[in-house]
C-alpha cells in the first residue's frame, strides 16, 4: 500500500475527489493547510499598504490505496489538480507498512 498526499489549490478539492471516487478511492483525508514554495509567498496591497503573505492557504489531502492503484490516482490528482499556474502544487508518495481499521480489526488493505 501507499499514502499519497497531494498539496493543492482549494478551490481544485470537489474535482479532485470526484476523480477519485471514480477510480475507487473510498475515502481520504483532507486538511487546511498554509505554506509556500518557490515562489515565497506574495505581495498584496491592503489600504494602500504593500506586504508580503509569506503562507499560502492550500488543501492537503491524503489517501492511501493499493499499489496498482498508486499509478492511476497519480495520474487523475496531476490532471485535474492542474491549473497551469504557479502554486498548483505537490504530490509525495510514501510506503505504508500497515493499516489497522480499529473498529473491526481488519488489517492490510481490507482496513483501507
Amino acid at each position: 500500500m501507499k499514502k499519497v498526499e497531494a498539496i493543492i489549490k482549494p478551490f481544485k478539492l470537489d474535482e479532485v475527489k470526484d476523480d477519485l471516487g471514480q477510480l475507487g478511492v473510498q475515502g481520504m483525508t483532507v486538511s487546511e493547510v498554509k505554506g509556500f514554495g518557490r515562489t515565497g509567498g506574495k505581495k498584496e496591497v491592503y489600504r494602500g499598504s504593500a506586504y508580503v503573505v509569506d503562507f499560502v492557504p492550500k488543501v492537503k489531502l491524503e489517501v492511501v490505496v493499493p499499489d496498482e492503484l498508486v499509478g492511476k490516482v497519480l495520474e487523475s490528482i496531476e490532471k485535474t489538480a492542474k491549473t497551469g499556474r504557479i502554486g498548483d502544487g505537490k504530490i509525495f508518495v510514501q510506503h505504508v507498512e500497515e493499516a489497522i481499521r480499529i473498529r473491526t480489526g481488519e488489517r492490510g488493505e481490507e482496513a483501507v
